[in-house]
């Protein structure tokens, strides 16, 4: 499975698409924004995530207990309306950073949360949209998100297999096939009991869809890890310095530590291979010194050989050493000097000689 996002494909056998999410990490400071940009392209993301919506798309303005996040959470005490107002991207910044970040040669899109985001974003031509995890559950979102026939990609955080099936079902009862499944954690820093990588090979194989990873992990070895197991798509919060005040500060990649895990997912993909059964050319130059048969005794015409004169050593320009039971006992067929490697026209011909 896979799909292009602008002129990039994204699953099957490409690279791992590598995407910065941008979040709150602005602290609502448009300069910021564009120096977070900035230093994103430098760090060797493929794209960069906004987030769109406003306190209002997405709470409710009222301090009710059921509205407070509760302890235990690096936002304990606020209300979600709070967290929100402190956190979202201001729209009329949004177009402006898609036009930096494509002068920068970096990808943009969005998460919407609602349908009017969907209408904006479709507005200044995102070219793909992430559905957060906990609006897996918001079946006509999704579906007035797959209408407009662009990728989708669907943090699975909070979703069980029902909850996966439906909104990938709903994408593609819109005619959309273009998906895409992200393992996650929806757990601020995420603990790396809870990630569960092993879910990556699940999503593409239940779902058929292109897999990944949302990474709320505090370093890069989960991502590192998520590459090697297959995932073709990569999220992982981006933050200039984490000593700032942003509510996704612990759980932010600094830009060293977003270059280091580019790096090394950009490794494992080399190392990965093809999977086949075949010796790569180097591999072919190295097997000569294998190990081979060869006559380590001066031996005359007719001489029998034995394991005194026939022994399996290293370079490997003679014989297989599999053959060494088919020569014992056989005779020279001339006169061998030491350290001549064993071949079959050295062998008097017999019964029972193998030319395998």
């Amino acid at each position: 499975m896979e799909f292009k996002i602008k002129q990039r494909s994204v699953g099957g056998d490409h690279p791992v698409f590598i995407v910065a999410e941008l979040s709150a990490n602005h602290l609502q400071r448009f300069s910021l924004a564009v120096k977070t940009i900035k230093a994103i392209k430098k760090s060797g993301a493929d794209a960069v995530k906004l987030q769109t919506y406003t306190p209002d798309t997405i709470a409710v303005n009222s301090n009710s207990k059921i509205f407070r996040i509760k302890k235990g959470s690096l936002w304990q005490g606020k209300s979600l309306y709070q967290l929100y107002q402190q956190a979202y991207t201001p729209w009329a910044w949004q177009p402006k950073l898609k036009k930096i970040a494509e002068r920068l040669g970096l990808i943009c899109f969005s998460s919407p949360f609602d349908k009017t985001a969907v209408d904006f974003l479709e507005k200044m031509n995102v070219p793909a949209y992430k559905v957060a995890s906990f609006e897996i559950n918001d079946i006509p979102l999704i579906e007035y998100i797959a209408s407009k026939n662009r990728p989708v990609i669907i943090s699975c955080g909070i979703a069980d297999y029902a909850d996966i099936k439906e909104a990938v079902a709903a994408c593609r009862r819109m005619g959309n096939t273009k998906i895409a499944l992200l393992g996650c954690s929806s757990i601020y820093p995420a603990p790396l009991e809870k990630v569960n990588l092993k879910l990556i090979l699940r999503l593409q194989k239940d779902f058929k869809c292109v897999p990944g990873i949302s990474d709320h992990t505090t370093g890069v070895s989960v991502a590192i890890a998520a590459a090697a197991l297959g995932a073709k798509i990569i999220e992982k919060h981006f933050i200039l310095d984490r000593r700032m005040k942003s509510p996704d500060a612990a759980f932010s990649l600094e830009p060293e530590e977003f270059k280091l895990m580019v790096r090394s997912v950009r490794e494992v993909e080399k190392a990965l291979g093809n999977g086949k059964y075949e010796a790569a050319r180097q591999r072919l130059q190295q097997r000569k010194f294998a190990r081979s048969l060869f006559v380590v005794k001066a031996m005359k015409k007719g001489e029998i050989f034995n394991e005194v004169n026939l022994r399996s050593v290293r370079p490997g320009c003679g014989l297989a050493p599999k053959y060494l039971k088919s020569v014992l006992g056989k005779a020279a067929n001339k006169d061998i000097k030491k350290a001549t490697p064993l071949s079959w026209g050295l062998i008097k011909p017999g019964r029972g000689t193998k030319r395998e």
